[in-house]
Order: C-alpha cells, then structure tokens, then sequence
C-alpha cells in the first residue's frame, strides 16, 4: 500500500454538525448497536446450549448471527466514537482494515444466505435424503467454504482499492469506509484492478442469486403440492424468515450501490448506507424469532435460567 507515506488518515462523513445532534446520533447508534448485540448473541447462545437446536438450519443460523456482529462491529462503534469525541478522523490503516472486514462479512453473509437456501431446499424438496446431505461434516464444509469466499473475496477487492494512487484529498463522503469513496479520491483513470474484482464479485454474486431463486422455485412448487393446509403452512413458515432476510440483504444492497446518479445526494447516500449496513444485523434475528416458535422457546428457556441464577 504505497499511499501510506503521502496520506495518514481520512475524513469521515458527519452525521451532524452541532453538539447536540452529534450526542444524539451516538445516543441513536449505542441503542441500535446494543439491541444487535443483545440480540445475535441470544440465538448464537441458545443454539450452542440448547440440544433441540443441534440441526442444520440452526447452525447456519448462529453463523449468520456471528457475521452480523461482525458487520455492525465493523461500521458503528467508530461512528459512535466520533460523534461522541467530535472528530471525523480515521487512520489510514483502521480504513483499510474497515474496508476488508466489512466486505468480508458481508460477502460471506450473502455466500451463507445462498448456503441456507440449498438446507431449505434439501429439507422441504428431498426430505428423505436430508440426514445424508445435511450432515454435520457437510455443513461444517459449506460454512467453511462461504467464510472462505468472503475472505479471498475481501482481500481481492481491498488489495485492488488501496493499490490505486490517492490525490484527491482525504474527505470520504460517507460515514464509514466504502469502496466507491475511496475510488473518487483516486488520481488514476485505470480502474483495471477493481473492475476485474468487481467483475468477479458480481459473476459469484449473480450465480448466488439464481441459485437461490430457483431453489424457491423447486421449494414452492412442492409446497403447493402438500395435501394438507397445515403442512404448507410449517413449510412455508420455516422458509418465510430466510426469504425476508435475503430480500431485505439484497434490495438494500442493490438500491445503494445501482440507485441512478439522478436520485443520489449526500443525505439519501447516508440513510442508505445506514439501511444496508446498520438496520439488517439488528433486524435480523427479530426477523427469525417471530416466525420460529422453537426458536422462541429455546431463548425463553435461556433467559429463564438466566433469572434463576441471578436469583
């Protein structure tokens, strides 16, 4: 990273300019950052204690619980100390490291999401054959493999961003450090290596989507042959969660980084980067608590023997 001897930090983007609002956003941030936490660590917790969870779909579950502590850890706590010491500074280095982190997460959340489709698939289309593809050791191998796709596809797109020649100052217009802020502040025209990963992320990205759509296909195909109105509907309520979370992943995703130039201004940038970055990981596990009654039940069991031992 040659840049490193001409520029030392950044400038993030404020949320506001006076004491008051700035103390508010952190005040806004901390409850949001709190509740995430609370939350994916209840379902992490209660999937690792509770042996009625030790199944497939629960596994995937408290890993994608994981990636969004990560996500929301990468992006807010520096937010929050910011506002709350009113600075915009990021170092060099702690940018870069945002960056790789936050792609990372969010490339393996989407690599896992594709991964929780095929279970989904597998359970309701090919229930008998279930325990042979879904077995522990293939499951630890398709985590495994989604974590890695993150990495390498992290490492990828950092490498190529922070390889380009940086002489456009060091403002980045957004609240925490994303590839297209730091490309702007670019002082090349050649963009080759970031377009080839780009090009890369969005081949596997678009694989992944088909994959998952047609999974849906083939899954509500066979639940609309289920004879009783009962068994469509626990089909239909174990994939409802998952299909709310991929849509909400995907449509924030898309409309941040694909909305037209026309539509886009410093404020709408800023909501939605806070709608794709912030809102999924605390949204998330509400999204899979309110439609999973075992799930609801294994918290409630948690936070029972919880009070019991505080007793």
């Amino acid at each position: 990273m040659s840049n490193r001897s001409s520029l030392n930090e950044f400038l993030l983007l404020a949320f506001a300019d006076t004491r008051e609002l700035q103390l508010l956003h952190f005040l806004l941030f901390l409850g949001i950052y709190l509740a995430a936490l609370l939350a994916n660590g209840l379902i992490i917790t209660a999937v690792a204690c509770d042996h009625r969870l030790h199944t497939p779909m629960y596994f995937f579950l408290s890993n994608l619980s994981l990636l969004d502590l990560g996500t929301i850890s990468v992006t807010v706590p520096k937010s929050m100390t910011n506002s709350l010491w009113d600075t915009r500074a990021i170092s060099y280095s702690g940018c870069a490291a945002q960056i790789f982190f936050f792609v990372f997460f969010i490339s393996t959340e989407y690599s896992l999401l594709t991964v929780m489709a095929y279970d989904r698939y597998i359970a309701i289309c090919k229930p008998l054959h279930y325990g042979t593809l879904m077995g522990s050791r293939a499951c630890v191998k398709m985590a495994a493999a989604a974590w890695a796709s993150g990495f390498l596809n992290a490492g990828l797109h950092t490498g190529s961003t922070f390889s380009l020649p940086l002489c456009q100052g060091n403002a980045l217009g957004q609240f925490f450090c994303e590839i297209p802020q730091i490309l702007k502040l670019s002082c090349s025209d050649s963009y080759l290596g970031e377009v080839g990963a780009l090009v890369v992320s969005a081949c596997l990205g678009f694989g992944c989507f088909v994959f998952i759509v047609l999974s849906y296909v083939h899954i509500f195909t066979a639940v609309l042959r289920i004879p009783s109105e009962q068994g469509r509907h626990k089909a239909f309520s174990t994939c409802l969660p998952h299909l709310t979370v991929v849509s909400l992943f995907v449509s924030t995703g898309l409309f941040a980084y694909l909305k037209p130039p026309s539509v886009s201004s410093p404020a709408l940038d800023l909501v939605v980067a806070v709608l794709y970055s912030v809102v999924p990981p605390a949204v998330n596990p509400l999204i899979y608590s309110m439609r999973n009654k075992e799930l609801r039940d294994a918290l409630k069991r948690l936070i029972q023997l919880v009070l019991v031992q505080q007793q």
